[in-house]
Parts: C-alpha cells; sequence; structure tokens
C-alpha cells in the first residue's frame, strides 16, 4: 500500500495539460469583452494542471507551450 512516504513525488517537474479551445467552449470560460482584444479567437488553447484545474487561456499553442515552460511546467498536448 502506498502512503505519503512511499509515493513519487512529481512536484519537481509538474506536468500541464494544452488543448485547443472550440468557439463554443471559449463562450462559456471568458466575458464576452474580454475578446475584443484577441486578433483570433479561434487559435485559443487551454493550459490546465494535473486535476483539471485551469491556469490559462493563451492565443497561440506555441504560446501556450512557451508559457508553461516559462513557469517550470511540462506542457503535454491533449487532443
Amino acid at each position: 500500500m502506498l502512503n505519503d512516504e512511499n509515493t513519487p513525488r512529481f512536484d519537481a517537474d509538474p506536468i500541464v495539460y494544452i488543448r485547443h479551445l472550440g468557439a463554443d467552449e471559449v463562450q462559456d470560460l471568458v466575458p464576452a469583452n474580454a475578446l475584443e482584444g484577441i486578433g483570433r479567437p479561434e487559435d485559443l488553447f487551454i493550459v490546465s494542471s494535473a486535476d483539471g484545474q485551469q491556469l490559462a487561456i493563451v492565443e497561440g499553442r506555441d504560446a501556450a507551450f512557451a508559457a508553461a515552460r516559462l513557469h517550470d511546467l511540462t506542457p503535454v498536448s491533449v487532443h
């Protein structure tokens, strides 16, 4: 049986998941006026923690991966 002492720690290099947001999802996640400054709302990606917490919405896949790495996170693409 695993307990806290025997459970491997992943804190050193946490994984985040990056996936494309559909147009219908964007409308549910952000206020309409928040999209006014976005050049390509169809090119939004969400960055989520391993437990599903939404960490960020980023314009562009490359920018989402770069933002994750900038914060010492390991990005993984989800389809």
